[in-house]
């Protein structure tokens, strides 16, 4: 189906809640959906591919340099995947999703989550930093958040995942912030976090 974005969808095949799959800097629309399917079996996932090209990386909104990103652009695409967002929830009939994002993905989707609160139902934030130098003040009550944050992460200090977490609880996000003992790539233990996380969820 043609939507304002590339992307990949897989239907629900069990009564689990539909996954926004958002990719890292040099990801696509193909790079979650093993990660979505390990996480939360028989959710429907959604997974566009990031319209900004970094050195022909797909990405989901410009930085100036590592760890700085142009706030501007970022708003902007902001607004661009959440109008995505309920394109595709139109056109395949499904409920506000979770978003489980990785790395740059990661920040969109708390960026969303400031942005646009009604956009997503809760969020996995892997690897995931303060995406909004002055950010609003959203009402996300009861909304729930896992920030997965790797100790030796070499681009994203513990400090600064901490500060995350702070502002979404501030506006009122249900947040669990786990500090895993890995760099700033994916691991087994954020898989097996995120599928425990969503289970509780669940029930």
């Amino acid at each position: 189906m043609m939507l304002s974005f590339i992307h990949r969808y897989e239907p629900a095949t069990a009564n689990a809640p539909p996954l926004l799959l958002l990719h890292g800097t040099g990801g696509d629309e193909n790079d979650l959906l093993a990660l979505g399917r390990a996480v939360s079996p028989g959710s429907a996932l959604l997974s566009p591919r990031g319209k900004v090209s970094e050195n022909g990386m797909p990405r989901f909104f410009r930085r100036l340099a590592e760890g700085v990103f142009d706030e501007a652009d970022l708003r902007r695409r902001a607004d661009e995947l959440a109008g995505f967002v309920a394109e595709a929830r139109a056109a395949y009939g499904l409920a506000a999703p979770i978003a489980l994002g990785f790395s740059n993905g990661a920040n969109i989707a708390a960026a969303l989550l400031l942005l646009h609160p009604d956009a997503l139902a809760g969020a996995i934030l892997i690897r995931a930093r303060v995406p909004l130098a002055e950010p609003p003040k959203p009402d996300l009550a009861h909304k729930p958040v896992l920030i997965l944050t790797g100790s030796a992460d070499p681009i994203v200090p513990p400090d600064n995942a901490a500060r995350l977490s702070a502002q979404l609880a501030d506006a009122g996000a249900e947040v669990t912030h786990r500090i895993v003992p890995v760099g700033h790539g994916l691991s087994q233990a954020d898989v097996a976090l995120a599928k425990e996380w969503l289970a509780a969820r669940a029930q």
